[in-house]
């Protein structure tokens, strides 16, 4: 299946540590790592490993850090022919900390690059591909995407992840079929159990589908009738690093679906496959094995 992913690829510096520091402490990292990361890149490069083909859109910088991502794109086959190069800025970089006791991360992220807009993305032909995927970044430019698609393409599967709380964020959800919610999404909104987030929002939006990952609780959704489903976690044996396991989990979702899966497999489905990602380093080989 043809997949279209817009948000953001990031450089990502990863350090291991013997535990998470103090404040105000000196420590020594066991090993450094760089990795191409950002959300969209991330679930797309799972979902190309899963045998689909992955295109991006997303804003690049010309300067050197871009090349280590377009070459790691190049490397899992993701098609980055619809983004736009900026002269000035520097590519978004994450320093993430990385506790080698429980997996943990911590992540610090800078960012100095502009958001892919609806220019550009209006010059895409969306007849191609089988599903579009959306970070929920500037919610702005991402409505008038969403809208786009509605209008030229209504039946088009369209997925919006809802990562953290942004202005406005909520005007998008009616435009998608698919949302992804984020645990820390839910709690931000004073909910501390994920279907009953979902059910708070099942009557403003009928007929989308609801999802959200709760970390070591497993996924919550709520189908398109609003019949609540759930799928305990699938950690593996030694948890090895979490950075990505959000991402990992979405494609798992749209993997599943795309398949022809019913919702409450598919959510078993990307539980495994983010569980898979826990037990391992970076993405490289993360599949249902």
């Amino acid at each position: 299946m043809n997949i279209l992913g817009i948000g953001i690829a990031t450089l990502d510096i990863v350090n291991t540590v013997d535990g998470y520091p103090r404040e105000d402490s000196k420590v020594r990292a066991l090993e450094q790592q760089r990795r191409r990361g950002g959300n969209a890149t991330n679930t797309l490069v799972v979902l190309s490993q899963l045998g689909h083909r992955c295109s991006w859109g997303g804003v690049l910088a010309k300067e050197p850090d871009t090349a280590y991502i377009l070459r790691d794109l190049e490397r899992h086959h993701i098609d980055y022919r619809y983004c736009r190069q900026v002269e000035d800025g520097t590519a978004p970089t994450s320093y993430i900390l990385l506790n080698r006791r429980n997996g943990s991360r911590t992540i610090i992220h800078y960012r100095d690059l502009p958001e892919f807009t609806h220019r550009e993305f209006r010059r895409i032909d969306l007849s191609p591909f089988h599903w579009i995927h959306f970070e929920g970044r500037d919610v702005a430019q991402t409505r008038k995407m969403l809208e786009r698609c509605v209008a030229e393409h209504p039946s088009l599967p369209r997925s919006l992840e809802v990562e953290k709380k942004r202005p406005d964020i909520e005007s998008l959800f009616p435009l998608a079929k698919v949302l992804l919610f984020s645990k820390e999404y839910a709690r931000q909104q004073g909910f501390d159990d994920g279907i009953r987030f979902l059910q708070s929002l099942r009557e403003r939006l009928p007929g989308t589908i609801l999802i959200c990952a709760w970390g070591e609780k497993g996924a919550m959704a709520v189908d398109e009738k609003g019949t609540p489903l759930t799928s305990p976690a699938c950690p593996p044996p030694q948890v090895v690093d979490t950075t990505g396991a959000g991402d990992v989990f979405n494609a798992g979702i749209i993997d599943g679906l795309l398949r022809g899966e019913r919702l409450d497999d598919a959510l078993r489905s990307a539980c495994r496959l983010a569980g898979r990602k826990c037990g391992m380093a970076g993405l490289d080989g993360v599949t249902y094995g």
